[in-house]
């Protein structure tokens, strides 16, 4: 899909909690072990947040958000949902479905002036980790043992090596950590 002279791919970021054991959600897709939001806390959400130009999430990652009720989270951040299918969209929201490969996706999102594209939900996150597109990873450690879930990287086909930038740890007990990956 790209030319030379198209616009470079985008960085594409991860932001993500998982349990110590390294689950994102039980098996059935739950996330009722994850506790409740803190008013005073948002853990940097919102100073990540402030960086994307965009956001892609799949389908059932896009499903489970729908599903908390409320206002869309996303509003004023285009939104895409990578699935073959047609999910029932938001109202007044910048939400798009498109059935592309990952880096088709990030070609897209460039060419539309996007720098950083956040990257949300189990197998999305392992489908750009396989192709080699994810540049930044946050990972904040849950402290809970869920000893069964959906895993948060699955198989991957090779090594992804990680430079540590910064780890943060919480009075809550949560735990932050920032890696770079180099591509």
């Amino acid at each position: 899909m790209r030319t030379p002279e198209s616009a470079p791919l985008p960085d594409a970021v991860v932001f993500i909690a998982a349990s110590v054991d390294g689950y994102i959600a039980r098996l059935n897709g739950s996330l009722d072990w994850l506790p409740e939001a803190d008013p005073e806390e948002d853990y940097g959400y919102a100073t990540f947040m402030a960086t994307v130009d965009a956001l892609v999430m799949g389908r059932k990652t896009y499903e489970v958000v729908r599903g908390f009720g409320g206002d869309w989270p996303y509003a004023g951040t285009p939104v895409v949902v990578l699935s073959h299918g047609q999910p029932i969209l938001p109202e007044g929201a910048e939400v798009e479905v498109l059935a592309l490969s990952p880096a088709d996706v990030l070609a897209v999102l460039g060419a539309r002036g996007a720098r950083r594209v956040y990257v949300d939900g189990g197998q999305t996150l392992q489908a750009f980790l396989r192709a080699g597109l994810v540049r930044e990873l946050t990972v904040t450690r849950i402290p809970v043992l869920l000893g069964d879930g959906i895993q948060l990287f699955g198989s991957l086909p090779a090594d992804v090596a990680l430079t540590h930038v910064e780890t943060q740890s919480f009075s809550s007990g949560l735990v932050q950590s920032r890696y770079r990956i180099e591509g």
